[in-house]
This record gives structure tokens, C-alpha cells and sequence, in this order.
């Protein structure tokens, strides 16, 4: 595919003058960077789609906007620059040779949404950049080595299993009800990642409102993502003074608190235990062992407020967009019982007469990862991620942006543009076959980003979503409420404005 199609407007128009647009020896640039130059001069250079402003006619609806981003990506299948929220431009990517050159680099997350985190869960790898994020990154590397990971298999089943058990009381009081599963999810992957962080047994999925710490966690993720879709919430003055602002800081102090009270509490108990490798003879180690013993070429460790930072972020990261994966996964194969049918069988032949999921069974799970990568392909968790350009970059049919420019990596537009897969509403799991996977563009699925800034934890995750799937397919299936379709709104993490509902059956014992 020849990938430079559109002309720039000198070559359209030679008229008309460059327009801001340099041309000197073939080399094209955006010239300097002010929000409102930037829109002008992207627009004008690109030529890709008429910038949207929220306060104008051609305001995108809501629950509208990923079926607006596919129609331009079908029409702009490259990038389209684009207002968001009616004060920041950035430049939206939808193809992977674009992709691939800014996952390439270490440029920071653009602030215009990521900021609304940073009272929560401080500076922590997804916020952090530079020298200091690179010293996080490799002081947490070791806690998701799959010795590290093996153990919370077990922990992931039994969260698992008291979810499941909670739905089929639900099913014996009525079988005709349908289920919202994105809240049932959540706070099991909310039990899970608290045993896998810090051995912290909640009993969250039968009694969230007893653990003011579940509960904080559980409103800290909510309050965030209605401040992100409230425009008026994203002045601080406004939202600090609001209800929501008021309720947002009191939860932060809560979590904080506890997490602080877990950090100090295991020093001390890992000053009595001594160093890792007897520790781990008695009993697993969770994510807060590594960090706390975790010392870079110096010998230095973490700070107290680093470490805050890194458990908060993990419990963000590792609860909601898993969440978000296995929710929609569910909906997937609720929509193509054919394949739902196929894992099924796969799963029986390796479990055997087993209800629980153990280590050495994720590996052999073949047609339910492939699967499960097809809807994480047409649902991602993470539609997009954000960068500011830290200085200029040339892509490769030779158009720049300069230093300061936002981009948007649009993971959803990539996963479902057609000039890069084949039918790209329709679930084909044969997709991820060895065979077909070797012969992608190396960045045309990502929905743990790539390059050196891509998820750490993304092992962990893939884990989680296996042994859940596995154990809801093997108790129950699963049928789609069509009266209850879910309408995806972006987001940090992909959910659904009205839920995402399915129905179940439960199946008779093996």
C-alpha cells in the first residue's frame, strides 16, 4: 500500500502559498506549535478531515464517536487531526507505520486527560518520564517475571470462582434476568489484584460496602471517568468545588491511608523475614515484596511516596482495564456462540474433570487466546494513548510534526481499519493463527501499545483473562440480551454507556 496518497495544499494549490506548510529540499514541516496554529497548520498540511469542535454544528454525539472515527479512518485510513473537547488539537493516527515511529520513542503522555490521575495515583510508570521513569520501569520489570506470576494463578481462580458462584444465585432467583457483567468483573478483578499486590483478602464481591478501601478504589475509578466525559469538571476550581470533587478527595485520603498503612506494615514484616529468597521458600511474593526490596545499580530503592505511587497505579492498571477485556470478551462470544461452543470443547479437553484453572493450562490454550486477541482486536481496553512530542518526528513517507504536537495513537481505528484487515467488523478469530499473525504489520495489533512504553503488566493481564474466560465458559453460557446492546464510549478505558449486558445458562455438570 502506498501510504503518502494525499498532497500537501502547496501541491494542491500552488497558488494559495505554503500556508505555514516549509518546503525546502523535498522535506515537509509543520511549522510552530500554539493550540490554534497547530490545528491550522496540521489541517492545512494534511488535508485529512475537517476539524471538529464541540461547540460548532458538527458536534459528534455521544455514543456516536467511535462510529464517527471509523467512518473517517475509512475515509483518512493514515491520521486526522481533530479537536477534543473544544480546547486541545492532536493529530490521530489510524495506521501502524505511523504508530510504529512514535511507539518507537519515549516521548511523555500527553497531560490533557492523564493529569485527572495524578492525586490518586500519583507519579507512578504511567505518568512518569525520562530518567526517572526509566529507573521504575526496571526496578519493576522483576515483579511480572513468570515466577513471580505463577503463583497468582490460583489466587485469579478463586476470585473467580466466588463471582460465578454469585451468578448462579442470581440465575436460581431468576433465569430470564439479564446480567450487567462490567460490575461483577470489576470487583473481582478488584479482589484479584488486591491478593496479587499486597496478599490483602477483601472479601469485596459478597461484602464491597464493609472494606472502605474496596469501596474507595471502586468510587476513585468512577469519579475519575465522569470527570473525563463532564467538560465542566476538567476546570480544578470548578471540580473541586463540586460534590464530585469533594467526594474524590475524601476517597483519595482513604486509599492513600491504607496504602501507606500496608507499605509500613510490610517493611517491618519483611525486616523480621529477611531477604527475598527465604521469603519466597515460606510463601508467594506479591507485587509489594518486589517493589520494597527492588535497588537499581546504586543500591537505591524507591521512596515512600514512589512506592504509594506504583501500588495505586498497579491497582488502576491492573483492575479496570482487565475489566474492561474480559467484559467485552464475554459480549464478543455471546455474539458468536459457534466460537464461544469451540473454546468450550478445547477447555473440557484440557481440564478435565477440573473446575479451577492452574498455570500449566494457560499455555495450551490455543483457539481461546485466539479468540480472546479477536475481541481485544475489536474491543481494545485502551482505544488510545496520548503523547507530546518531545521533539520533532519524521514519519516515514517524509511529513513531521514538530516538537510539542500532540499525538493520538488511536489503538480502536487501528484495529479496525480497513486497509489493514479484511473485513474488519467481523469476529475471525483465524486471524491469530500462527500463520496469518506471522505475515501483520508488526504494529496492526496493540492493545498493550508497543515499543518501550508499552504495558508492563500485559502478561499479567493476558493470565487473568484466560483463567476467567476459561471458568466462566465451563460453568455457563453465554447469550446476548438484544435488547440491551452496549454502546461503546471512549475513554482511558473502553466501557459502555449503558452497561454491558448479557444472558445465562447454566451448564450441566461434567
Amino acid at each position: 500500500m502506498q501510504l503518502a496518497q494525499l498532497k500537501s495544499p502547496v501541491e494542491q494549490h500552488p497558488d494559495k502559498g505554503t500556508v505555514g506548510c516549509l518546503q525546502s529540499r523535498g522535506e515537509r514541516s509543520i511549522g510552530v506549535i500554539t493550540m490554534t496554529k497547530l490545528v491550522v497548520l496540521i489541517m492545512s498540511y494534511f488535508s485529512f478531515v475537517l476539524i471538529i469542535s464541540p461547540f460548532g454544528k458538527d458536534q459528534v454525539q455521544r455514543g456516536e464517536e467511535f462510529k464517527k472515527f471509523l467512518e473517517w479512518t475509512e475515509k483518512y485510513p493514515i491520521a486526522f487531526p481533530r479537536w477534543f473537547g473544544g480546547f486541545t488539537a492532536g493529530l490521530v493516527i489510524n495506521h501502524p507505520d505511523y504508530a510504529k515511529a512514535v511507539f518507537a520513542r519515549q516521548d511523555p503522555k500527553s497531560m490533557v486527560t492523564y493529569r485527572f490521575f495524578i492525586p490518586w495515583i500519583g507519579k507512578g510508570l504511567l505518568i512518569l518520564h525520562g530518567p526517572k521513569w526509566f529507573q521504575h520501569r526496571r526496578l519493576l520489570t522483576p515483579g511480572f517475571h513468570y515466577d513471580i506470576l505463577k503463583p497468582y494463578v490460583p489466587l485469579i481462580a478463586d476470585s473467580t470462582k466466588v463471582m460465578l458462584d454469585k451468578w448462579e444465585n442470581l440465575l436460581a432467583n431468576d433465569s430470564t434476568k439479564s446480567l450487567e457483567v462490567f460490575e461483577h468483573v470489576s470487583l473481582m478483578t478488584l479482589d484479584s489484584i488486591m491478593k496479587c499486590a499486597f496478599s490483602y483478602q477483601s472479601n469485596c464481591q459478597t461484602q464491597r460496602q464493609l472494606d472502605y478501601y474496596v469501596k474507595a478504589v471502586y468510587d476513585l475509578t468512577n469519579l475519575v471517568s465522569q470527570r473525563i466525559r463532564t467538560l465542566l469538571h476538567r476546570n480544578d476550581l470548578i471540580y473541586w468545588c463540586s460534590s464530585h470533587g469533594r467526594h474524590f478527595r475524601e476517597a483519595c485520603k482513604l486509599a492513600h491511608q491504607h496504602t501507606e498503612q500496608v507499605i509500613q506494615d510490610r517493611r517491618r514484616s519483611l525486616k523480621e523475614e529477611g531477604e527475598l529468597e527465604k521469603i519466597q521458600k515460606k510463601r508467594y511474593l506479591d507485587f509489594l515484596d518486589i517493589l520494597l526490596c527492588a535497588k537499581d545499580e546504586n543500591g537505591a530503592g524507591l521512596s515512600d511516596e514512589d512506592l504509594r505511587a506504583e501500588v495505586d497505579t498497579f491497582m488502576f492498571e491492573g483492575h479496570d482495564t482487565t475489566t474492561s477485556g474480559i467484559s467485552w470478551i464475554l459480549y464478543a462470544l455471546a455474539q458468536n456462540p459457534e466460537h464461544q461452543q469451540r473454546c468450550r470443547e478445547e477447555l473440557k479437553d484440557i481440564l478435565g474433570e477440573r473446575d479451577l484453572v492452574q498455570w500449566e493450562d494457560l499455555g495450551k490454550m490455543t483457539y481461546t487466546t485466539m479468540c480472546i486477541k479477536e475481541a481485544l482486536r475489536l474491543y481494545p481496553p485502551v482505544p488510545g494513548v496520548s503523547r507530546e512530542l518531545s521533539k520533532p518526528i519524521t514519519f516515514c513517507d517524509g511529513r513531521t510534526l514538530p516538537k510539542g504536537s500532540i499525538v493520538i495513537i488511536s489503538i480502536h481505528n487501528i484495529h479496525r481499519n480497513p486497509t489493514i484487515w479484511e473485513e474488519p467488523e467481523m469476529f475471525d478469530p483465524t486471524r491469530f493463527s500462527l500463520e496469518n499473525s506471522s505475515q501483520r504489520h508488526s504494529h496492526a495489533f496493540v492493545p498493550f501499545a508497543a515499543g518501550p512504553r508499552n504495558c508492563i503488566g500485559q502478561q499479567f493481564a493476558m493470565n487473568e483473562i484466560k483463567v476467567v474466560i476459561a471458568q466462566i465458559l465451563l460453568r455457563f453460557e453465554i447469550l446476548p440480551d438484544s435488547a440491551k446492546l452496549p454502546v461503546p464510549i471512549p475513554q482511558v478505558v473502553l466501557k459502555s454507556e449503558n452497561g454491558i449486558h448479557v444472558l445465562l445458562k447454566k451448564l450441566d455438570e461434567r
